[in-house]
């Protein structure tokens, strides 16, 4: 009889942001764990109403963000890879912290499993590192298209070190034409 074991939480430099680390069983007929379990999530971070999942898929280079919403509309965000491999960041906006400008830098694939919770109060972004990826996260609050900001993911006041050559990466016309950190619309 296999007992299950919670996951291990690591809290990140940035407080708050957390990497999840899964307890995976594996046999011959190819492997087991929990995604998410509300009591060990809300004993370990706190309550998080999660109302939507969502589910992307990228090719190689593909680049998403730094987005968030502004104001009341903004989104906690509990994070994947299913499939591939990507790099996600978070970078803490809230003017009042003793990190704001920081970022936390993720590895997170189909292989290692890892979860990455992200917080109100942060801009979110991922590199897509191999062939594809299948991206799924869940979130606190629903899109608003009217709230949604971005800052652009190259601006040299975060200092954020995306691991390809910019030359390969692939983004949105939107994302390109985002602000810089300075012109950011910032959380308190």
């Amino acid at each position: 009889m296999i007992t299950f074991a919670g996951m291990e939480y690591k809290a990140t430099e940035i407080e708050g942001v957390y990497v999840i680390e899964p307890r995976v069983f594996k046999d011959a007929r190819g492997y087991f764990f929990e995604a998410f379990k509300q009591e060990e999530f809300e004993k370990h971070i706190g309550r998080v109403n999660f109302i939507q999942d969502n589910e992307s898929k990228s090719s190689y280079g593909v680049l998403r963000g730094l987005h968030y919403q502004k104001g009341e509309m903004s989104q906690a965000k509990l994070v994947r890879v299913i499939q591939g491999r990507v790099i996600d960041v978070a970078v803490d906006i809230r003017k009042s912290s003793p990190t704001f400008g920081k970022h936390v830098m993720v590895e997170l694939s189909g292989e290692n499993k890892r979860q990455f919770f992200i917080p109100r109060g942060f801009a979110h972004g991922f590199l897509v590192l191999s062939d594809e990826a299948v991206f799924t996260y869940k979130v606190d609050n629903v899109y608003a298209p009217q709230a949604e900001a971005g800052i652009r993911f190259d601006d040299p006041d975060l200092g954020i070190e995306w691991p390809i050559d910019e030359k390969d990466v692939l983004t949105s016309e939107k994302d390109l034409k985002a602000g810089s950190f300075r012109e950011a619309e910032l959380f308190d």
